[in-house]
């Protein structure tokens, strides 16, 4: 039952609230598990990056990674209030992420920032491939993946000018 213009009241049997589709959720847990892991992978390059620039790189590799953490909280949170459980469980997102493995050990400022940039796009990727479902069966969590893809893509633009050249 709807309230009508005149204000007549609901009773409370009739107030139920939105609950995302089931659908609708998996497409949030992988644009969860891909956030969680370029938290984890940025975190990787912040703490193994050197050569020429390091000190630069390395502070933007935690803006980052402060970035995708909270994103990923914000989606995390939102299917908690769409009566869904949000799995950000470390064997979950490694077994789910769609993002390139991260190569280990002491990696070159040059190679970071096309890893980085290339696992930004990924991310972009992910949340553009789900946009339209989203949109489709609730425009107000479409309004928070839009502003993921805008954080994400100005990312994506600022580390690979490191390696552009005119």
């Amino acid at each position: 039952m709807t309230a009508s213009a005149g204000g007549s009241r609901r009773s409370e049997a009739d107030v139920t609230g939105f609950t995302a589709s089931q659908p609708m959720a998996q497409a949030l847990q992988q644009i969860l598990a891909d956030l969680v892991e370029l938290h984890l992978q940025g975190k990787q390059a912040h703490w193994n990056v050197v050569g020429h620039n390091f000190r630069d790189l390395h502070l933007q590799l935690d803006q980052i990674v402060d970035d995708a953490r909270e994103s990923a909280d914000v989606i995390a949170e939102r299917m908690r209030a769409l009566d869904h459980w949000p799995d950000g469980r470390s064997d979950t997102v490694a077994a789910s992420t769609t993002l390139p493995a991260f190569p280990e050990g002491e990696t070159s400022v040059s190679a970071v920032v096309d890893l980085m940039t290339a696992r930004l796009r990924a991310t972009v990727d992910t949340v553009r491939s789900y946009h339209d479902q989203v949109d489709n069966e609730d425009p107000s969590t479409a309004d928070l993946l839009h502003a993921i893809i805008d954080s994400l893509e100005k990312h994506a633009w600022m580390v690979s000018a490191e390696n552009r050249t005119i």
